[in-house]
């Protein structure tokens, strides 16, 4: 099988990238094939609404005309037998790259029709990795779970499954005396990132596990 993850972060070796990683080692454990794209690697924009993928008899119905470097990316996928997204949280919501990406991935996919259906060519795995700096209290009193729970049903309709993992309470920086954040304490962070991620990261590896070894 062919698991494909996409880190919407900046950074390479951060949180979101670590648990992907983890992700990809239970699928290769299982003897899966796995592939990590950088988003912020690619050059590309956002949905420009131009309806080319609803058009009846148009040569692009179901399929994003935009040719950037997404254009062989949802070829990928659409080849792939699973895939997980991963994003940090900023500003409540998923970063702006991960944004762009699910609306381009997601869209031309997407019938109006009543109830929904889909135009991908067959039911797969779908994972979403978040991580971020708050803890699960001020996720739900903050509202983003509800953004979460959007993407998650998006996903449903798309793929056919879904499922999500989130990592709370991150260390966000590598040094907090350089600086300005005096709400956190180091101390604390640093606990929690030594008995508590490490069972996040056993979590995203048994998810890449169960995409290798579920068959859809």
């Amino acid at each position: 099988m062919k698991l494909i993850a996409f880190n919407g972060s900046p950074r390479k070796t951060g949180n979101t990238a670590t648990l992907l990683n983890k992700a990809l080692g239970g699928a290769k454990s299982q003897g899966g094939e796995t592939e990590l794209i950088h988003l912020y690697d690619l050059n590309y924009k956002g949905c420009i609404s131009c309806f080319a993928c609803k058009t009846k008899g148009g040569k692009s119905y179901g399929k994003c005309p935009i040719q950037d470097d997404l254009a062989p990316i949802f070829k990928k996928v659409e080849k792939a037998d699973a895939i997980i997204l991963g994003s940090p949280i900023y500003m409540g919501r998923i970063t702006g790259e991960m944004a762009s990406f699910m609306d381009r991935l997601m869209f031309q996919y997407s019938v109006y029709s009543d109830p929904p259906k889909s135009l991908f060519p067959r039911e797969i795995n779908a994972g979403f990795i978040y991580t971020m700096n708050a803890t699960e209290e001020q996720m739900r009193s903050s509202g983003f779970d509800k953004n979460i729970a959007f993407n998650d049903n998006m996903m449903r309709r798309i793929f056919g499954r879904a499922e999500f993992l989130l990592s709370f309470d991150t260390y966000q920086f590598k040094d907090y005396s350089k600086v300005v954040a005096p709400r956190f304490n180091p101390e604390k962070k640093a606990k929690r990132r030594e008995e508590v991620f490490p069972i996040d990261c056993k979590k995203a590896f048994d998810m890449g596990v169960k995409f290798a070894t579920e068959s859809v």
